[in-house]
């Protein structure tokens, strides 16, 4: 695991100096006793609390469960006889970080018990100093009660986007792997077999070359119309390659919504709909980009998408039951949306975004494609 100290204004939302303010303040309180061996007791309590804290983010074995015991009886010691209650913010931090369900509720339940009841046992041995900071004594209990919780479920929660992640990236590679190997099927479908035809009337046109001369020259013109003809195929397999198909990107889409979680509803058939090559690639490219958008930044649990066709535009929408972006505003202006009208402009698209309820993206393309360079890409 990360430093201790590297991980407070990360994952508290308190800054690095607050919690530094922290491991002064023992000291003071153990200063103020006037005589010499208690400020000697006071002081190694303080050290040691700071060595076994250390050792719970480097260890992984029951040397955390020693270490969290001596934790726990210093919190005590200090809170009774010193008055200092705040170590027990440090506890409720780790074990917010404790993943095992069991483990955590055990460890919580013992921390909260231990440190309320050291608070009301100490305002009976020492009334007038905690008296004195009675507000810090209450805002130190209700962070021993909630910030285990807060933190759980955060540490939880960053697990999953990573197990998200990961299955993401799989996904990708799972992809690439089945595109590769349909291209080494259809190349050597298309390849094979030519080339083994051109080698056997090679050897056997130079047979004939003496022999037989028109037969030659018949079997060399037969060469070259089965080279022109695999040269076609090649290019008809690399021009397959670079299109797009609305109804080919559904089955991924459906997949990283799978893994994600995320319920799909799909209205309308994109196979129906007839449009121009050029624009199918484009719409597939802003498709893929916005359902992508969906996973990363929604936090949604559904996902619709809706194709729809009118006499002058063809329309996708892509609706999700998220936050929006009421809590992310640069999200509106990220990479992926600005690819998306990047896209759309090459094809006099627009995009159009509603964030009041979930999101949702309004794509629409103009059935007229108009422009020398959409021209030349339709060609």
């Amino acid at each position: 695991m990360q430093q201790w100290f590297y991980n407070f204004s990360k994952h508290t939302g308190l800054s690095l100096y607050i919690w530094l303010l922290f491991c002064i303040l023992p000291f003071y309180f153990v200063v103020r006793s006037s005589a010499p061996w208690e400020i000697a007791c006071g002081s190694l309590m303080i050290i040691l609390f700071y060595a076994a804290y250390q050792l719970l983010f480097l260890k992984t074995n029951w040397t955390v469960y020693v270490a969290l015991g001596i934790e726990i009886a210093i919190n005590l010691g200090m809170t009774l006889y010193f008055g200092y209650v705040y170590f027990a913010l440090f506890l409720a931090y780790f074990i917010g970080q404790v993943q095992q369900k069991a483990g955590f509720i055990a460890l919580y339940v013992v921390h909260l018990t231990t440190t309320v009841a050291a608070v009301l046992l100490g305002f009976f041995i020492q009334k007038e100093l905690f008296v004195t900071q009675l507000p810090f004594i209450v805002v130190c209990v209700l962070g021993v009660i909630f910030l285990p919780l807060t933190m759980y479920h955060r540490t939880k929660q960053k697990q999953l986007e990573e197990e998200l992640e990961h299955a993401h990236v799989r996904i990708s590679e799972l992809l690439v792997a089945e595109e590769r190997q349909r291209i080494a099927r259809d190349l050597h479908d298309t390849l094979g077999q030519k080339l083994s035809l051109i080698g056997l009337k090679s050897e056997l046109a130079g047979r004939l070359i003496d022999i037989e001369p028109h037969r030659a020259k018949e079997e060399l013109l037969d060469i070259h119309r089965t080279a022109r003809t695999a040269l076609k195929e090649v290019r008809e397999i690399i021009s397959t390659m670079k299109r797009l198909k609305l109804k080919d990107e559904l089955p991924a889409i459906r997949q990283m919504l799978q893994a994600a979680e995320i319920e799909l509803s799909v209205e309308g058939d994109p196979e129906q709909i007839r449009m121009p090559l050029l624009v199918e690639n484009v719409l597939s490219m802003c498709l893929k980009e916005a359902v992508t958008n969906v996973v990363k930044h929604s936090g949604a649990t559904a996902c619709r998408l809706t194709f729809l066709e009118s006499p002058s535009e063809f329309i996708i929408q892509v609706a999700d039951n998220g936050s929006g972006f009421a809590g992310d505003a640069g999200i509106m202006h990220g990479h992926g949306l600005r690819g998306i009208r990047e896209r759309l402009e090459f094809v006099n698209g627009s995009l159009h975004i509603d964030s009041s309820d979930g999101t949702t993206l309004t794509i629409q393309v103009p059935r007229v494609v108009v422009g020398p360079n959409v021209r030349e890409g339709l060609s």
